[in-house]
């Protein structure tokens, strides 16, 4: 534990579950979003890629991409309270869709680090990622649950030893995508951020779904590169960047178009 109060994490693998260990590693480099008390040591946020002074373009926008992006940087405004009901609800809910034969036996419990949070409240973990990144995770569990049970359980692939925590590493890829998208800005300032917004216009979940495709990228790139906890920020480079170029790819008109979308199963 750090002198900020944060838990350093990882998993290791085991045949019937997920044990945790410690780590974490990040660069003074990069821009790393959150607090330690969610970003495991080795699992930093991939954020901002350029410099301070380099030119950003600035797109206008219609009034209904206006509207959809201001609702959704309403969601990302929301942080997780733990003393609201709503969100203890959605919490329990993510653990029924996670493990529904096992019933759990508290908000807070040792429980949730089988789900690879980092101790035994994940609303410590949410201080960063705030109560969107919850919603990202309920919405990957319903519409996807092979794929989200998949990943949850490490189920495909030639793994590591030591594996990325799942639910940390979800809080992670809503951060990345929020710092990809440029969301906190008044309008989009890249041709990312701006393609985005198209689809996001005509499908008000477009940032869920991205999420749930950006999911199962990362981890695709993870088994691909053979990673280990260690890397786990080299893959999420590589997973912002196929993102970026699948987003720019012509004649794409909506996100089930990607690629990556042929990933996610039902």
């Amino acid at each position: 534990m750090d002198d900020r109060g944060g838990s350093f994490v990882a998993v290791r693998r085991i045949s019937q579950g997920l044990e945790r260990g410690s780590v974490y590693h990040s660069s003074s480099a990069e821009v790393v979003a959150g607090s330690a008390a969610w970003l495991g040591r080795g699992l930093s946020c991939v954020c901002v890629q350029g410099r301070d002074g380099d030119p950003r373009p600035s797109f206008d926008l219609t009034p209904a991409q206006e509207e959809c992006l201001q609702r959704l940087q309403s969601r990302i405004d929301v942080a997780y309270d733990s003393s609201i009901p709503q969100h203890q609800e959605a919490l329990k809910d993510l653990w029924k869709l996670a493990f529904p034969e096992e019933e759990l036996h508290g908000i807070v419990s040792d429980q949730w680090k089988e789900m690879g949070w980092q101790g035994k409240d994940p609303s410590t973990d949410f201080r960063g990622g705030g109560f969107i990144s919850l919603e990202n995770l309920l919405y990957f569990a319903r519409k996807f649950p092979k794929s989200f049970h998949g990943l949850l359980r490490k189920q495909v692939g030639d793994r590591s030893v030591w594996e990325y925590p799942f639910a940390v590493a979800g809080i992670n890829i809503t951060f990345m995508l929020i710092q990809m998208l440029d969301l906190e800005a008044v309008k989009p300032r890249s041709i990312v951020g701006e393609t985005f917004l198209r689809f996001l216009s005509v499908n008000e979940s477009a940032f869920d779904l991205l999420y749930c495709i950006a999911f199962k990228l990362m981890d695709q790139q993870w088994l691909s590169m053979r990673a280990s906890y260690m890397e786990f920020n080299t893959v999420m480079k590589s997973t912002r960047r196929q993102l970026e170029r699948e987003i720019m790819i012509e004649d794409i008109t909506s996100l089930e178009d990607l690629p990556s979308y042929s990933l996610l199963s039902q």
